[in-house]
């Protein structure tokens, strides 16, 4: 009798202890992407309980590898960091769409980050935060820029500025009517619009300026006059609208290049039916907005550049017509081998004279 007793009451515990978990979220995010009044109007809407631990993509993945996807409940990677963390260490687990409300989400992200998250016929991420580069122009001074390849354009030589990183090149590749991502599983492929790309950027050398290597070097060059049209985010753009309205943020033709951060489940979460609760929480206008407002980014949420602040919403809205946003091309996932082809192309441009 004794024994039944003390296997009841074992198995009492390990119920209550379990309920118990599942009552609190614990979230693996970045700074911002859950501020303290979200957190706390959750908590006072559901009852519930969030434990926010601040990390990045390289941290994410580590304590999760550590763990064999353990400890937490919801983790905030990169679009781009979570099909080949999954192939080769297992640390997520597939989404339940039919738990998220995609109704509150912009279609034509969720879709990609859909089909950049998918492994093995699973998908493993929706979207959360994002944002783009791009053009950001002085439009009084270099009007023609609409595009990548318009910094090469002759009105504007000696008044241009960009990174010599991989944006540069992809962007390039796009505005030349290549397509670099559908050449990711095609090493020859690629090292021939990265030739292409090669040959332009060479060719386009004297319109430079300076290549710039930080934000606030940018931003000073802008500011000054001394550059009129640059590669840069979006975020940027805007910061310098508030300055100067001729200067902003500008989508190109053929597409901003776009990251995205998103909602995926750890392979050993608790409390999945929580973390569904939230991500369906956060992404409805009003409260993504507060997210918008704390991250500085926007948010996959359909709507919610709405309830933004009257500036930010107009800077927005100026820089991502409907059409600009469905043209969005979002980063997936770097095979290997192909840094080695963009490292070869960058110091080659650098070198060149």
């Amino acid at each position: 009798m004794k024994t039944q007793m003390l296997m009841a009451t074992t198995a009492l515990v390990v119920t209550f202890g379990a309920a118990a978990q599942a009552d609190t979220l614990r979230l693996l995010t970045w700074g911002g992407y859950a501020p303290e009044d979200v957190v706390a109007k959750f908590e006072e809407q559901t009852g519930h309980t969030v434990e926010v631990t601040k990390s990045n993509n390289e941290e994410m993945i580590a304590k999760l590898r550590a763990t064999g996807g353990g400890g937490f409940d919801l983790a905030q990677p990169s679009q781009d960091r979570i099909a080949g963390p999954q192939a080769e260490f297992g640390i997520y687990k597939p989404m339940d769409l039919s738990k998220i409300d995609a109704d509150l989400f912009i279609p034509s992200m969720l879709e990609a980050t859909k089909g950049n998250t998918t492994v093995g016929g699973d998908v493993y991420g929706v979207p959360h935060i994002w944002g783009t580069s791009g053009l950001v122009v002085n439009t009084a001074e270099a009007a023609s820029v609409k595009d990548y390849t318009d910094l090469c354009n002759d009105d504007v030589a000696g008044k241009v500025s960009y990174r010599l990183k991989r944006p540069t090149l992809i962007g390039f590749a796009f505005a030349m009517g290549e397509d670099p991502f559908a050449a990711y599983g095609d090493p020859a492929k690629y090292e021939e619009v990265m030739a292409k790309v090669e040959e332009a950027l060479i060719a386009c050398k004297a319109n430079v300026k300076t290549y710039w290597g930080g934000g606030d070097e940018l931003m000073n060059l802008v500011r000054s006059g001394e550059v009129v049209a640059s590669m840069a985010w979006d975020t940027g753009g805007w910061k310098l609208n508030e300055d100067n309205p001729d200067v902003t943020f500008v989508a190109p033709a053929s597409g901003a290049l776009g990251w995205v951060d998103t909602f995926a489940l750890p392979a050993k979460g608790k409390a999945d039916d929580l973390a569904y609760e939230w991500i369906n929480f956060v992404m409805q206008p009003e409260v993504a907005a507060m997210i918008t407002a704390a991250a500085g980014n926007f948010t996959a949420s359909k709507g919610a550049d709405e309830f933004a602040s009257d500036d930010l919403k107009a800077r927005y809205q100026a820089s991502f017509p409907p059409e600009a946003i469905d043209n969005i091309k979002w980063y997936p996932p770097v095979p290997a081998g192909l840094e080695v082809i963009e490292g070869g192309v960058l110091d080659r441009v650098k070198a060149a004279n």
